[in-house]
Protein backbone atom coordinates (compact mmCIF):
# COMPACT_ATOMS: atom_id res chain seq x y z
CA UNK A 1 0.00 0.00 0.00
CA UNK A 2 1.20 3.27 -0.70
CA UNK A 3 0.23 6.65 1.22
CA UNK A 4 1.02 9.87 -0.37
CA UNK A 5 0.70 13.34 1.77
CA UNK A 6 0.88 16.31 0.06
CA UNK A 7 2.05 19.92 1.17
CA UNK A 8 2.45 23.36 0.25
CA UNK A 9 0.36 25.28 -1.74
CA UNK A 10 -1.55 27.98 -1.15
CA UNK A 11 -2.26 31.96 -2.19
CA UNK A 12 0.03 33.63 -4.69
CA UNK A 13 -0.36 36.74 -7.11
CA UNK A 14 -0.09 35.93 -10.94
CA UNK A 15 3.72 35.93 -11.88
CA UNK A 16 4.79 34.32 -8.41
CA UNK A 17 6.27 31.05 -7.65
CA UNK A 18 5.12 28.22 -5.35
CA UNK A 19 5.62 24.53 -4.70
CA UNK A 20 3.56 21.48 -4.01
CA UNK A 21 5.04 18.54 -2.83
CA UNK A 22 4.38 15.17 -2.35
CA UNK A 23 6.10 12.60 -0.08
CA UNK A 24 4.84 8.78 -0.28
CA UNK A 25 5.39 6.18 1.59
CA UNK A 26 5.29 2.57 1.59
CA UNK A 27 7.10 2.32 -1.82
CA UNK A 28 10.06 3.45 -2.79
CA UNK A 29 9.61 6.51 -5.41
CA UNK A 30 11.68 4.46 -8.09
CA UNK A 31 8.99 1.87 -8.10
CA UNK A 32 6.26 4.24 -9.08
CA UNK A 33 5.01 6.55 -11.87
CA UNK A 34 3.96 10.06 -10.45
CA UNK A 35 1.70 12.33 -11.60
CA UNK A 36 -0.10 16.09 -10.95
CA UNK A 37 -3.60 16.39 -11.70
CA UNK A 38 -5.64 19.18 -11.08
CA UNK A 39 -9.45 20.02 -10.38
CA UNK A 40 -11.55 23.40 -10.15
CA UNK A 41 -15.22 23.54 -9.04
CA UNK A 42 -17.29 21.59 -11.16
CA UNK A 43 -14.98 20.20 -13.17
CA UNK A 44 -13.16 16.92 -14.05
CA UNK A 45 -9.76 16.21 -12.80
CA UNK A 46 -7.26 17.32 -15.20
CA UNK A 47 -3.98 16.08 -15.78
CA UNK A 48 -0.86 18.30 -15.64
CA UNK A 49 1.81 16.61 -15.71
CA UNK A 50 3.63 13.37 -14.77
CA UNK A 51 7.40 11.32 -14.54
CA UNK A 52 8.45 8.11 -15.54
CA UNK A 53 9.23 5.56 -13.08
CA UNK A 54 12.91 6.31 -13.42
CA UNK A 55 12.33 10.10 -13.84
CA UNK A 56 13.97 10.25 -17.28
CA UNK A 57 10.78 10.80 -19.14
CA UNK A 58 8.27 14.11 -18.03
CA UNK A 59 5.17 15.06 -19.88
CA UNK A 60 2.99 18.01 -19.24
CA UNK A 61 -0.35 19.85 -20.41
CA UNK A 62 0.33 22.41 -22.99
CA UNK A 63 -1.01 25.24 -20.79
CA UNK A 64 1.94 24.55 -17.93
CA UNK A 65 5.06 23.59 -20.09
CA UNK A 66 7.92 26.25 -19.72
CA UNK A 67 6.19 27.40 -16.19
CA UNK A 68 5.77 24.19 -14.01
CA UNK A 69 8.50 21.28 -13.34
CA UNK A 70 7.93 18.10 -11.92
CA UNK A 71 11.07 16.64 -10.27
CA UNK A 72 11.80 13.77 -7.85
CA UNK A 73 13.96 13.74 -4.60
CA UNK A 74 14.23 10.15 -3.99
CA UNK A 75 16.50 10.66 -1.49
CA UNK A 76 13.14 12.11 0.28
CA UNK A 77 10.62 9.93 -1.75
CA UNK A 78 9.11 13.00 -2.28
CA UNK A 79 7.78 14.17 -6.05
CA UNK A 80 7.74 17.92 -6.40
CA UNK A 81 5.75 19.99 -8.38
CA UNK A 82 7.59 23.63 -8.81
CA UNK A 83 5.32 26.29 -10.46
CA UNK A 84 6.53 29.47 -11.48
CA UNK A 85 4.49 32.59 -13.47
CA UNK A 86 1.58 31.05 -12.42
CA UNK A 87 -1.33 32.43 -13.79
CA UNK A 88 -4.98 33.12 -12.51
CA UNK A 89 -6.03 29.66 -14.44
CA UNK A 90 -3.92 27.53 -12.39
CA UNK A 91 -6.47 27.79 -9.53
CA UNK A 92 -7.40 24.59 -8.78
CA UNK A 93 -6.86 21.87 -5.93
CA UNK A 94 -3.81 20.07 -6.92
CA UNK A 95 -3.73 16.00 -6.11
CA UNK A 96 -0.69 13.83 -6.82
CA UNK A 97 -0.80 10.74 -7.99
CA UNK A 98 0.86 7.49 -8.29
CA UNK A 99 0.79 3.69 -9.78
CA UNK A 100 3.08 1.07 -9.79
CA UNK A 101 4.85 0.36 -12.88
CA UNK A 102 7.30 -2.39 -14.80
CA UNK A 103 7.81 0.64 -17.14
CA UNK A 104 10.77 3.07 -16.50
CA UNK A 105 9.68 5.43 -19.46
CA UNK A 106 6.06 5.07 -19.44
CA UNK A 107 3.62 8.00 -18.16
CA UNK A 108 -0.14 8.02 -18.23
CA UNK A 109 -2.20 10.92 -19.03
CA UNK A 110 -5.44 9.59 -17.67
CA UNK A 111 -7.05 9.29 -14.31
CA UNK A 112 -7.99 5.85 -13.87
CA UNK A 113 -4.11 4.50 -14.53
CA UNK A 114 -3.42 5.70 -11.30
CA UNK A 115 -4.43 4.18 -7.69
CA UNK A 116 -3.06 6.11 -4.70
CA UNK A 117 -3.86 9.89 -4.69
CA UNK A 118 -2.72 12.51 -2.25
CA UNK A 119 -5.19 14.68 -0.17
CA UNK A 120 -5.34 17.03 -2.78
CA UNK A 121 -4.02 21.18 -2.17
CA UNK A 122 -5.52 23.83 -2.62
CA UNK A 123 -3.47 26.80 -4.87
CA UNK A 124 -5.29 30.19 -5.48
CA UNK A 125 -4.07 32.74 -7.73
CA UNK A 126 -4.76 36.09 -7.64
CA UNK A 127 -4.08 39.14 -10.26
Amino acid sequence: QVQLVQSGGGSVQTGESLIVSCAASGRALSSLVMAWFRQTSGEDREFVGGSSRSGANVIYVDSVKGRFTISRDNAKNTLILQMNNVKREDTAVYFCAASQSFSTLQVSRRRGDYRYWGQGTQVTVSA
